[in-house]
């Protein structure tokens, strides 16, 4: 019976301010991922906004997450560990959408974030990749 080899993604270098989520940070950021996760039941968003404070002490958030949970700040979230994906039920409650949330990736202003998609929408015909 033959072996399986592990699978080793390609060497590639990181692209610039970009955080990798890989195992290591994906422990890092359990405690975070957890508690966003939890957001999933409106009884969980209501008891974040009454006690903000409480709420992330009950997950253990390290300083540095409680630090960017409440700087609102996505990309240090990112940092902490967080993955993008349960973030986005964080800010949510934040009143923050998907493109808030790009605009801080990218450094952008959410308008100008907002117009360099519609930029890009018409430079690209529909259906081109």
């Amino acid at each position: 019976m033959a072996t399986r080899a592990a699978y080793a993604p390609p060497a590639s270098p990181p692209i610039e301010g970009t955080t990798l989520f890989d195992g290591a940070v994906a422990q890092r950021g359990y405690a975070l991922n957890a508690m966003c996760y939890s957001f999933n039941a409106a009884e969980n968003r209501e008891a974040f906004r009454a006690d903000e404070a409480a709420y992330c002490e009950r997950f253990g958030l390290t300083p540095e997450q409680r630090a960017a949970v409440a700087a609102r700040n996505v990309l240090a979230m990112i940092a902490a560990g967080g993955n993008i994906y349960y973030l986005a039920k964080l800010a949510g409650i934040f009143g923050l959408n998907v493109q808030d949330v790009g605009a801080q990736q990218t450094g952008m202003s959410v308008p100008a974030f907002k117009q360099m998609l519609l930029d890009q929408a018409v430079a690209t015909p529909a259906g081109a990749q």
